[in-house]
């Protein structure tokens, strides 16, 4: 089988985010989360819940670009979904336009809230996720502009916020993993700020610290980010995205 690309590294990078979770709902939000929830599912973690992306859990792996599959194995209504999030039941994989080292996460508006440069899509559900259940992230284009000092609206709650908020806010609050187009992050840094866990094959850390804008802790020689087994690969271009959507998501 052939060398596996970067968009295939980053998919099982995000699989791995799903590792241990036991039987919860994954929420991915883009493409390279999906595929990596439906790989996860595939292989080691298969009491994972999925949904059609509207009301129904449903059973098996589905292609990324084909009607999920007719079998239901449960009804999860919209105000279903509050229940799950509230009790913890649900780890979901956004997509932030800005973090900081926190792991605070902007997904609202970009320049002064009063009078914002860019509109995004507003500050939603990333409050209640953030303190409720674990949560991670997917950044398809590691870049200073996402990876700032300070987030122009905090959306998603980091470290620092939750901690200053008590209890109500720390309580369940769990920042899991950051997945990168370079790199996989964690909060394991002094006081629960960034580390760089891995580097992908073919990017150095220099690499990732310049096009981060802040500084990155990190523990002794950073690892690569493992690639793919000759199964994972199968799965992912035979079953989950037969159609090569990653490879424009994630040049090679």
């Amino acid at each position: 089988m052939s060398e596996s690309t970067r968009a295939e590294i980053c998919a099982v990078a995000c699989a791995d985010a799903w590792r241990g979770d036991g039987e919860i709902l994954a929420s991915p939000m883009g493409l390279i989360p999906s595929i990596g929830a439906r790989l996860a599912r595939a292989t080691f973690a298969p009491d994972l819940l999925l949904s059609d992306g509207e009301a129904t859990l449903v059973t098996g792996v589905w292609a990324v670009d084909a009607p999920p599959p007719a079998t239901a194995e449960g009804w999860v209504p919209f105000r279903t979904v509050f229940d799950l999030l509230a009790s913890g039941r649900r780890h979901v994989m956004m997509g932030p336009s800005q973090i900081d080292r926190f792991g605070n996460a902007n997904i609202s508006a970009i320049g002064d809230f009063r009078r914002p440069k860019r509109q995004l899509l507003g500050v939603r559900g990333a409050p209640g996720n953030t303190v409720n259940h674990p949560t991670s992230y997917w950044v398809p284009r590691h870049s200073p502009r996402t990876f700032t000092g300070k987030v122009d609206v905090v959306c998603g709650v980091g470290y620092d916020n939750a901690a200053r908020a008590g209890a109500s806010a720390s309580r369940f609050h769990d920042l899991r993993r950051v997945v990168t187009n370079l790199a996989v992050l964690d909060f394991g840094g002094p006081g629960h700020t960034m580390r760089l866990v891995s580097v992908h094959p073919g990017v150095t850390v220099d690499e990732v610290t310049a096009q981060t804008g802040f500084p990155l802790h990190t523990d002794g020689e950073v690892p690569e980010t493992r690639t793919p087994t000759p199964g994972e690969l199968t799965w992912i271009r035979e079953v989950i995205d037969p159609n090569g959507r990653r490879d424009r998501e994630v040049p090679a």
